[in-house]
Order: structure tokens, then sequence, then C-alpha cells
């Protein structure tokens, strides 16, 4: 049995709003615009079968989604994003009065920009859902995209296409960045297989597989360079600290 994947126009039915704007009747390619005011809500999203930028243009309030079985938490305002995956279902709890901007874009969209960018399939790239991210460029990108669906004119479908490559290219790299600031925050603890996986949801085979294919190294070797490279600037430092506190040292005294 296929499942149920929701298209945009489907989701007011599970997740009622109040429209502010929609992309034009005879659409765009690969990419979807709608907006919504929402008072606080609890609601259940069946799975998506777009990729969705959730961008916050007004209101601020904690939100609480569970996403693929997993409760997470954040407060979320003007100038942030939420990333969701397609077909994954969710939960999304919050108490606030909140105006978003969602752009959806099609898995061939993304997959055809994964493959321009790292020149593989997207599904050897660990896509992960992220509640809140705090990146200007995606934010701005969805915004230019609404405003297009709001006032556009002549030449707008070139425009859309060029704004959609683009925000696919800056998602691909945010979700690069996971695991790359995961290590980097960690590199003072033991970090497991198992840890870098749990980040991304994936099994650690699975994980291991992706990880390598992308970087092209394994997740150890990546973590013991990164180690090195944190222990030589250190290094570099203190000798540098050393020389400028041995050179005072050595100053002669002026005479007052």
């Amino acid at each position: 049995m296929t499942e149920l994947l929701i298209r945009p126009d489907d989701l007011p039915t599970w997740l009622p709003g109040t429209p502010t704007v929609r992309s034009p009747e005879q659409g765009w390619n690969g990419v979807t615009v709608r907006g919504y005011r929402y008072g606080g809500s609890d609601v259940e999203v069946p799975p998506l079968r777009d990729h969705v930028v959730v961008a916050y243009r007004r209101g601020t309030t904690p939100m609480r989604p569970v996403i693929d079985g997993t409760w997470t938490a954040d407060t979320v305002g003007p100038g942030d994003v939420s990333l969701l995956t397609r077909a994954v279902a969710s939960h999304w709890v919050w108490p606030g009065d909140i105006e978003v901007v969602h752009v959806y874009l099609t898995v061939d969209e993304v997959a055809t920009t994964c493959q321009e960018m790292y020149d593989r399939d997207v599904a050897d790239v660990a896509l992960r859902d992220e509640v809140r991210v705090d990146d200007p460029a995606i934010h701005r990108t969805a915004m230019l995209i609404a405003r297009e669906a709001a006032c556009g004119g002549a030449g707008s479908g070139l425009l859309v296409d060029a704004l959609a490559c683009q925000l696919a290219v800056h998602i691909l790299r945010a979700q690069e960045r996971t695991v790359r600031d995961f290590v980097e925050e960690n590199l003072h603890e033991r970090i497991s297989l198992d840890d870098l996986a749990a980040v991304v949801r994936l099994s650690r085979c699975r994980f291991a597989r992706r990880f390598r294919r992308s970087t092209g190294t394994s997740p150890h070797e990546f973590v013991v360079d990164r180690r090195v490279l944190r222990a030589k600037t250190l290094l570099v430092r203190t000798a540098s600290r050393c020389r400028t506190s041995r050179s005072g040292a050595g100053s002669p005294t002026r005479a007052t």
C-alpha cells in the first residue's frame, strides 16, 4: 500500500489557518509557496510530499514538535526557519500567534541541485528535520519567493527558478553543517559513531556509509583530523603568548 503523502493544498485539512499568500494557479517548476496566520495549535500532520521551509514572519512562540517519533523544543520568531524533510509524519504544538511562509521544494528540485553540487544522489545526503535554524540566507530567499508570489510580474517564473535553486543550495549546506558543528562543539568529549549517527537520526552503518560518500573519509578519521588541527591551533596560540610574555619581560623600564 502506498503511503499517503500530502500536497501543499492538502495541508489546511490538518493545519487550518488564515491564508496570506500563495503561488499563482499556473504554478512554478519545482516550488510552491503558501503563507498563513495561525493561532496556538496542537496538530498532527501526515507525511509531506515535498521538502518544506517554514519561514517565520511575525510572532514569537515556544515550539514543541514531535518529528519521526522524537520530541524536541525551541522558541521561534521572525527571521527563524524550520526545515522539514519529505515523507516524515509530525506533531506540532505551540501556544502563540504566528505568521509563516511555507516554501515547498519537490524531491526532483532538491535532487537536481544535490547532483549538481555533490555529483551524487540526494539519498546519499543525510537530510534531517530542524525545528529552528538561524540562517538569514534561507529566510531571506523564502521571503523573496513569497514576495514574488504576492506581486510578481514579467519573468516571475525565471526569477523563482533561480531562487528555488538558491534555496535548495542553502538547505543542503545547512544540513551538511549539522554533523560538522556537533564535532566542533564536542571535540573535548568522547565522540562515538552512535553519537554522530544520532545527530542525523540514522543507523550507525547507514550514517558511516553516507558520511564517507559525503566527505571521502570515515567519521573516526574526520574527528581525529579535527582534534589534531585543534591541538596545532592551541600550540601556535600558546607559543605566541609565550613569545609576547618574554618580550614584555625583557623590555627596559622607562624612568619617570
